[in-house]
């Protein structure tokens, strides 16, 4: 009776106030950012079809694989962080790859135990037992709506009727020219003549395509068993690999509990180990938190941000590793308390030094590749993929289309000896038969009161930093447009050195935190790649941004 007797007003401001619950519950349209146009085109080709964001994933992975051979690829693997909005399920897919089981510590070392240049990086040894066409299966078959052969069909028709070669198609070929030089398959596949080919020459894949054609008709068996397995096999073993038909048979798929916390009233949901990323990005919000990071002078946030990132990393390189091989303390890491503790250890007036390591050159930082989808039903997928360096091992095994990855070099060949990133590891991330190697890719979640994040981003060892400085924006009520394009700067504990982009930090800033003992770095080149989709609860409407510093697409509809 009571309810009769309420004021008209009162009664329009509880329908308002239903009507902005009920829009809450699903977004208003869907939206893909991918690395590439082709690769988002075909993802929303997908959703048309009656597909989910995880069909669509499978979609946008595999065209990524095709169209983006310097950054992912059949032959690689990845992370797929999940979200299922029927019950708010959330899981990451470790499609990442594992050392065959012939591997052992001292396989990348000389007679004196020395590392020997490049080993680890070019050539059949360097690769990994790869994950992505084991993840593609596993999407299909326990989140998607439609058959693998559907999902893979755009992939397919771009193998066999070619892509046009870009500018930067052209730089990442020119970078690695001789090691798809030395291999003939290779050399046949992505070249012109030998040589690197010209801006809008096709790349037809018909190896390829037909390897995704066995992989659409027989699933996970039709990659990892039976005819092209031998083929693979035969491959490496004759270009000095040691991969066998127990490797490919072995290799599974794991689900792993996604790392959660929260900063600033926001809930953060990030990538699990084998990656280091989302123990990183927490350990650092953590010490931020207990600095009152918001509430500090621009000197002495950047000081502090800086301080906490060499801290993150130096534990990555002391505890983090495939957790199947080694106990990862990953509550102790990702404890408030423990960032309290790191946080007490930093000096505000003094740059705390890192020990002296010999540096090794860096690779540029937009090799591997993400993306971000949301759907209509409010599902939603970040995920982060690689072949580790530029057209990965450079080798595509002969008949199959698939070029080999460099993943190994992320296992640490010897403790202390930097990867190609530059980062130095430990007996966590020693090399092991049937292990898998630490990755710093960081597919992530963010949500506070009114908006949910998908992010991610290439760039190899920054790709932590860069996500967090996304993170760090969001929490200043900026939006997915300012988190691609903002001017990135970046520590990893070894070497001692502050990376920046032109246009990162200005001079007096540098000046100030040069006299508080810090040591800097700038880049000729731009890096990263964010891919980038919010969804706004309240309203229900939906923003995307693709990273400006490549040729990637966001689009919703």
């Amino acid at each position: 009776m009571r309810l009769y007797k309420a004021p008209l007003w009162s009664l329009i401001i509880l329908f308002g106030c239903y009507c902005q619950l009920w829009a809450a519950e699903k977004p208003a349209k869907a939206a893909i950012a991918s690395a590439h146009p082709l690769a988002t085109q075909a993802g929303h080709e997908i959703l048309r079809k009656g597909g989910n964001a995880f069909d669509a994933a499978v979609a946008v992975t595999a065209v990524l694989a095709v169209v983006e051979p310097y950054s992912s690829g059949l032959g690689g693997g990845g992370f797929w962080l999940l979200h299922r909005s029927s019950d708010g399920f959330q899981t990451m897919l470790d499609g990442r790859e594992r050392a065959p089981l012939a591997a052992h510590r001292d396989l990348y070392l000389d007679e004196q135990g020395e590392v020997v240049a490049q080993k680890s990086i070019d050539g059949a040894l360097a690769a990994g037992i790869p994950g992505v066409p084991a993840a593609l299966a596993h999407l299909t078959e326990n989140y998607g709506k439609l058959p693998l052969a559907e999902l893979l069909k755009p992939a397919i028709e771009i193998a066999e009727k070619g892509f046009a070669v870009d500018d930067y198609y052209r730089r990442m070929a020119s970078w690695r020219l001789p090691v798809l030089q030395a291999h003939d398959a290779s050399a046949v596949q992505f070249l012109l003549q030998g040589e690197v080919p010209p801006v809008g020459h096709l790349i037809k894949q018909p190896d390829l395509a037909a390897t995704l054609k066995r992989l659409a008709e027989r699933g996970v068996d039709g990659f990892y068993r039976g005819e092209l397995a031998q083929r693979l096999v035969d491959g490496v073993r004759s270009a000095g690999g040691i991969w066998t038909l127990q490797d490919l048979r072995d290799y599974r798929v794991v689900e792993r509990r996604p790392i959660t916390g929260h900063y600033q009233g926001m809930r953060i949901t990030s990538a699990a180990p084998p990656s280091s990323g989302g123990i990183a990005i927490l350990t650092i919000l953590n010490i931020l938190q207990e600095n009152n990071y918001a509430e500090l002078s621009e000197p002495q946030k950047t000081h502090l941000l800086v301080e906490a990132m060499r801290r993150a990393y130096r534990d990555r390189a002391e505890y983090l590793g495939d957790p199947d091989y080694v106990q990862v303390p990953v509550e102790k890491l990702t404890h408030p308390l423990y960032g309290a503790g790191l946080a007490r250890s930093i000096d505000m007036q003094r740059a705390t030094p890192s020990p002296k390591q010999a540096e090794r050159s860096t690779a540029e930082g937009q090799d591997t590749t993400h993306f971000s989808i949301l759907d209509r039903e409010g599902n939603r997928v970040a995920a982060t993929l690689s072949i580790n360096y530029p057209f990965g091992a450079g080798v595509v095994v002969p008949g199959t289309g698939v070029l080999l990855n460099d993943e190994m070099d992320d296992f640490s060949a010897s403790p202390g000896v930097p990867n190609v990133y530059g980062l130095v590891g430990g007996e966590a991330n020693a090399i092991e038969g049937g292990k898998r190697m630490l990755s710093s890719m960081t597919p992530t979640f963010v949500e506070d009161a009114h908006r949910i994040a998908i992010l991610g981003t290439p760039g190899g060892s920054r790709i932590i930093t860069m996500v967090l400085l996304g993170i760090l924006e969001m929490a200043n009520g900026r939006g997915p447009e300012a988190w691609v394009k903002l001017p990135r700067f970046h520590h990893q504990y070894l070497p001692d050195v502050i990376q920046i982009e032109s246009d990162a930090l200005n001079d007096q800033l540098i000046s100030q935190l040069t006299e508080m003992g810090h040591n800097f770095k700038p880049l000729k080149n731009r890096y990263g790649n964010m891919q980038a989709v919010v969804w706004h609860k309240s309203t229900g409407q939906v923003e995307a941004a693709s990273d400006p510093r490549g040729v990637g697409m966001a689009k919703i509809e």
